[in-house]
C-alpha cells in the first residue's frame, strides 16, 4: 500500500535522500556535471535539497517498507513557499557553475511537455526504488498509485525522464510517449502522459 510520507526522523529522511540521490547520479539531467564520479557529491547535494522540498510540500509517497518512493505534484495546487526555499538552498549549496549548466539544459527541454503542462495535471516528480529491492514490482505499485491519483482527480499524469529505459518502462505501464527533445549536450528528454481511458 502506498502512503504519504509524514513525520520522518532525520535518520529516515537522510536514508531517503541517499537512496534517491544515488539513483540520480547516472541521470542524463546531470550529464554536464562531469563523469559519474565527478558529479556524485554535487548530485547527492542537489537531490537532498529536492527530496526535502518534495517531503516538506507533502508530495512524497512510499510503499509499506519505504523501499520505493514517488513524488506527485498537482499543478493546480503546487506549493510556492517550499519551492522558493528549495531554490534558495540550491543557490547556496550547489556550485553556481553546476546550476548554470543545469539551467542551460532545462531551458532547452522545458517545453517538451507543453502539450499537457498548460492544463492542470499531476506531475510525477520522481520515481525511485532502492536498488536492493528492484525487480519486486515496487515501481509498478508506485506507478499504479500515481495513475489512481490522476484518475481520481480527472487529470492527466505526466512523466518526464532523461533515461530511455525509464521512458520504455512508463510506456509498459500504459503511458504514451508524446514528445522527445534532444538538448545540445546530446541528452534526450522523453515526455509521457497517462490519461484515463473512457
Amino acid at each position: 500500500m502506498i502512503t504519504k510520507v509524514e513525520t520522518l526522523t532525520e535518520q529516515q529522511l537522510e536514508r531517503i535522500r541517499k537512496v534517491i540521490g544515488e539513483a540520480f547520479v547516472s541521470n542524463g539531467l546531470f550529464h554536464n556535471w562531469g563523469t559519474k564520479a565527478e558529479r556524485h557529491d554535487d548530485v547527492l547535494r542537489y537531490m537532498a535539497i529536492y527530496v526535502d522540498y518534495v517531503y516538506q510540500a507533502g508530495e512524497l509517497y512510499t510503499n509499506g517498507n519505504m523501499t520505493g518512493f514517488i513524488g506527485l505534484e498537482d499543478s493546480g495546487s503546487a506549493p510556492v513557499m517550499p519551492r522558493i526555499k528549495m531554490l534558495i538552498r540550491m543557490l547556496v549549496s550547489v556550485r553556481f557553475s553546476k546550476i548554470r549548466s543545469l539551467m542551460s539544459f532545462v531551458r532547452q527541454i522545458s517545453r517538451s511537455n507543453a502539450q499537457y503542462a498548460r492544463q492542470r495535471h499531476l506531475d510525477a516528480l520522481m520515481v525511485c526504488v532502492d536498488p536492493d529491492h528492484q525487480g519486486k514490482g515496487i515501481a509498478s505499485e508506485l506507478i499504479r498509485f500515481a495513475k489512481e491519483q490522476a484518475d481520481a482527480k480527472g487529470i492527466p499524469l505526466l512523466f518526464d525522464t532523461d533515461m530511455k529505459a525509464y521512458a520504455e518502462m512508463y510506456q509498459h505501464f500504459g503511458c504514451e510517449l508524446y514528445n522527445t527533445v534532444t538538448a545540445d549536450n546530446g541528452v534526450t528528454r522523453y515526455s509521457l502522459v497517462y490519461r484515463k481511458q473512457d
